[in-house]
């Protein structure tokens, strides 16, 4: 069997919680990116927008996007609640915000620029894994968020946020997890 195709049967994603903050210089992350980049893009149209996120980004995000936010869509949130939600981007060195930038096409659906845009964070994730980083891609609730949209540089009206892609030090290898069986999910079809 490939080393590849090992590598994908066997790999983990690790939790944001169990990732520590370490510095990533700035080749690996042009090559996780390049790697980002590497994907089906029906019409070559670039559907997508990353930005880096690095500590002190994530700071400024925290105290003018994530605390203020989640304080008026949650009106009891607690001081403690506030503190977490300000370092959430803080929590590793490098968080990698994808964004889908679907625009109307004559020929190519909306749906397949929103894929194109899963499928660079997937390769982002496959790519931190396999420089031996802990990587997560996460879709909490600031994905959806106007201000944190338009904060990145997206258009409300059109873009989505695809995700965000913590990348850091795993604290302990990651557990395994529950897969689906081979035979609930997967069929041939015969005529």
């Amino acid at each position: 069997m490939s080393e590849i195709v090992q590598f994908l049967k066997e790999r983990r994603s690790v939790i944001v919680k169990n990732l520590l903050p370490v510095p990533v210089p700035q080749s690996d992350i042009d090559d996780i990116i390049a790697c980002g980049l590497r994907v089906p893009d029906h019409g070559v149209l670039g559907p997508w927008h990353i930005t880096i996120i690095d500590g002190k980004a994530g700071a400024h995000l925290g105290k003018t996007i994530l605390r203020p936010e989640f304080a008026r869509i949650h009106a009891d949130a607690t001081d403690t609640m506030l503190a977490f939600e300000e370092n959430r981007l803080c929590r590793t060195s490098l968080v990698l915000a994808v964004m889908s930038k679907a625009a109307p096409h004559a020929k190519i659906p909306a749906w397949e620029m929103h894929l194109s845009a899963g499928a660079v964070c997937q390769n982002i994730v496959t790519a931190a894994l396999s420089l031996g980083y802990g990587a997560q891609w996460v879709t909490e609730w600031y994905s959806y968020n106007d201000a944190m949209l338009e904060a990145l540089g997206g258009n409300t009206d059109t873009d989505q946020m695809a995700g965000f892609i913590y990348i850091g030090q795993p604290a302990e290898p990651p557990k395994p997890r529950r897969r689906p069986e081979y035979d609930d999910v997967v069929s041939t079809y015969t005529v």
